[in-house]
């Protein structure tokens, strides 16, 4: 079954599927435009398989365009409309786009990478104009076979690599989510994600299937306080964020302070949020559901979940597989770790949500999709339960004086400090230890603390091979499109030189004193 027509079914004529700047598209507008945009394609002579370029914000037109596409039997490829032009011509050819749909609002960027590209573009304008037949057929679709979409992530080498999603992988992974969410047609979530990111992506798919609505809202970062009246308003019922996004309301917005009658869960991917942040904020929501999940684009969004009910015994797990996916913990002879060990593996997955493997990249498939496994490079241990609690990536590691040390653990501790807004962790070249551990953190407008007052911290918290030797006071954190921090660049600010072959000892564990430098 094509899963756009699953998207598309359950929704009835009068309810909202789309609300956004003011307008609403109701589910029988939205099943009308996309019936008349996926006729145009085909009858412009796009065949089924044909990979088409989406370039646009979250918008109704994005919505309409991407359902279209996939309806049609082609190949959504959405676009992050903040990549440099060469970096969007490269992901043009890479993947063959014979066609990019564009919005109204960046049609005259898009010119800028088009032309270089050979792609044609089909404005917004464009496309409304065009006729169609309403009873142009639609291509079989063969589910666990057929392409819908090529999400365009980084790989092991951090180059953009095109993961391939079938229409199996999209129904099962939202079917999964929705029931553990227990979605129907009441709920209304308010997406701050931009659908060229798998989450947010997600948050489309499983609302659509459900009959529900998504509110979208494009200015949370520079306006969250604005964000969070349209929440209230718009009488959301969900919620979803990567660390950062709730780091930015807990501590540095009126979220707390506020009510939200309607909202029941909320949803956080993306990454790690602080157990410090978690707990603040199941305190301030008591009545709201937190649902903490984890997953890759190469898992077509989730992986595993963690209930919340099991917070309060299980906090800083990332919870089990989802119902259709088997998450293993396995160490490098491929055996699995022992339950309530401290023995740390990789997280391997399989399922129906796992990914083909990377567009026209053979190597990188063959790397981190085998024997139908997804190898996520995520390292992981399990406890006594079955549970999985996250550790680190590998490449994430850092290794001071021949220890190992995990970032997420220290930017735990420093987290904890109420007037941190957020925090990163990296390691930073140092000619006796080899890496040397390095915070970054932004603090609150108003914060009386200093670098001092964070190293005391840490010092009563973590060993002293754990404690960050330079702490720095960003004035804002850098961030990608959808919210996640760029480790990359506070690496390149960091100093830090391409690995090199281990060499230091363990006698050279105990770092000097913290740089305690505070710039901005």
């Amino acid at each position: 079954m094509n899963v756009a027509n699953s998207m598309l079914s359950v929704g009835k004529d009068a309810d909202p599927a789309v609300l956004s700047d003011g307008t609403i598209l109701t589910y029988q507008e939205l099943r009308t435009q996309t019936s008349h945009v996926s006729s145009c394609l085909l009858a412009r002579g796009h065949q089924k398989g044909d990979r088409i370029g989406l370039f646009a914000e979250n918008s109704p037109f994005f919505v309409t365009a991407y359902l279209a596409i996939i309806r049609a039997g082609l190949v959504a490829v959405p676009l992050q409309v903040e990549l440099s032009p060469d970096a969007l011509v490269k992901i043009a050819l890479d993947s063959g786009m014979s066609e990019v749909l564009v919005s109204r609002r960046l049609a005259l960027r898009a010119r800028a990478w088009t032309v270089k590209a050979d792609v044609a573009v089909l404005g917004e304008p464009e496309l409304k104009d065009l006729t169609s037949t309403a009873s142009t057929k639609m291509p079989d679709i063969t589910p666990a076979v057929d392409l819908a979409a090529i999400m365009f992530t980084s790989g092991s080498t951090g180059a953009a690599k095109g993961v391939m999603i079938t229409h199996r992988n999209i129904e099962s992974n939202a079917r999964d989510i929705m029931s553990y969410l227990g979605l129907h047609r009441q709920d209304r979530v308010m997406v701050v994600l931009p659908f060229h990111y798998c989450f947010g992506l997600s948050l489309l798919h499983t609302h659509l299937m459900a009959g529900a609505s998504v509110v979208l809202n494009n200015a949370f970062r520079l306006f969250p306080e604005q964000m969070l009246e349209e929440m209230q308003t718009k009488e959301c019922t969900g919620f979803a964020g990567v660390p950062s996004t709730y780091q930015i309301l807990l501590r540095n917005s009126r979220f707390r302070s506020l009510s939200f009658p309607k909202l029941r869960w909320f949803q956080q991917a993306g990454g790690k949020l602080p157990d410090a942040c978690i707990q603040e904020l199941v305190h301030s929501f008591p009545q709201v559901r937190f649902f903490l999940m984890y997953g890759q684009t190469e898992g077509t969004a989730r992986l595993s979940y963690l209930p919340p009910e099991r917070l309060a015994d299980k906090l800083g797990s990332i919870g089990k597989g989802l119902p259709s996916t088997r998450l293993e913990v396995l160490k490098a002879d491929g055996t699995p770790v022992v339950p309530g060990s401290s023995e740390t593996g990789e997280i391997v997955a399989s399922g129906d949500n796992v990914a083909l493997g990377y567009w026209n990249d053979p190597a990188e498939t063959a790397a981190f999709f085998k024997n139908g496994k997804l190898h996520t490079g995520d390292l992981a241990r399990v406890d006594q339960d079955g549970f999985i609690y996250f550790v680190e990536r590998e490449r994430d590691m850092i290794k001071p004086g021949g220890n190992r040390v995990s970032a997420k653990e220290v930017e735990d501790v420093i987290a904890e400090v109420p007037d941190v807004i957020e925090v990163a962790v990296v390691g930073a070249p140092h000619e006796l230890l080899g890496e040397a551990i390095k915070a970054f953190v932004v603090l609150r407008p108003d914060a009386g603390i200093t670098a001092k007052d964070i190293e005391n911290h840490c010092r009563t918290r973590l060993p002293a091979f754990k404690t960050p030797h330079e702490i720095h006071f960003l004035r804002s954190m850098p961030h990608n499109a959808a919210g996640k921090i760029l480790k990359p660049k506070l690496r390149e600010m960091a100093g830090k030189p391409p690995p090199v072959q281990e060499t230091a000892s363990a006698e050279l564990a105990r770092p000097s004193a913290p740089a305690l430098i505070q710039s901005t």
